[in-house]
């Protein structure tokens, strides 16, 4: 990649999975050289790693509550946050309105040309598909809450949705399905874009395999459920 910083946002939304969030954002950033010589990893190979600017995005700066842990606090608005290159969106109750100003947020970020991505975790897509910048794409999200979705008849029927991976691209559109897939969603977004030495050894120091996106043991949760 580029030297250049890469700016990268995690949408805080309100009572968000933490691992959705905490998951792919800390699994990225172990590919990063300032991680990667706190490891103390010789240079030779830590400075392959990637410089990475993080941002977390709310509607205001007061702390939002995820669905444990601590309040997080952000550090910058949908008005004043940078251009951004990548976007993580981790899941909130899917059934809640986005806060105020936050699919005009999306959109700008989808329609930017130096926007490369937009990342959502587990119900996180069900989210950022309100503001119709999923419209027509493959998507990935929660199976258990896609099928009771399908069932209530509240599906957003304008995405496409996955309902045999564990993980998908299309296009500008990364999407994991439930909470823990945003890790191997965030590994596969590694093995593409970064260094292909600093991403074995990031799995060595996670002592972590990353699964692929098929097959999908967690398919048999959407058998007989009709999400077109």
């Amino acid at each position: 990649m580029s030297s250049k910083p890469l700016q990268f946002g995690v949408l805080l939304l309100p009572s968000y999975q933490l691992l959705d969030a905490v998951g792919p954002f800390d699994y990225i950033n172990n590919h990063t050289q300032s991680y990667l010589k706190m490891c103390n990893i010789p240079d030779a190979i830590a400075n392959k790693g990637a410089h990475i600017v993080w941002h977390f995005i709310s509607w205001d700066l007061a702390p939002v509550q995820p669905s444990s842990g601590p309040p997080q606090n952000p550090t910058c608005t949908y008005a004043d946050c940078t251009p951004l290159d990548y976007l993580i969106v981790p899941g909130p109750d899917p059934t809640a309105p986005l806060p105020a100003g936050c699919a005009a947020f999306l959109q700008r970020l989808m329609a930017a040309d130096t926007f490369k991505a937009l990342l959502t975790v587990c119900t996180g897509s069900a989210a950022a598909a309100q503001s119709g910048v999923l419209d027509g794409r493959r998507v990935c999200s929660n199976k258990y809450v896609l099928r009771v979705l399908a069932g209530a008849g509240a599906l957003n029927r304008r995405v496409r949705w996955v309902g045999d991976a564990r993980w998908a691209v299309d296009g500008k559109v990364w999407s994991a399905a439930g909470v823990t897939a945003g890790i191997d969603l965030a590994a596969e977004f590694a093995r593409v874009h970064f260094d292909k030495e600093v991403v074995e050894l990031v799995k060595e120091l996670s002592e972590y395999r990353p699964n692929p996106a098929q097959p999908d043991e967690f398919a048999r949760i959407l058998e007989g459920v009709d999400l077109a």
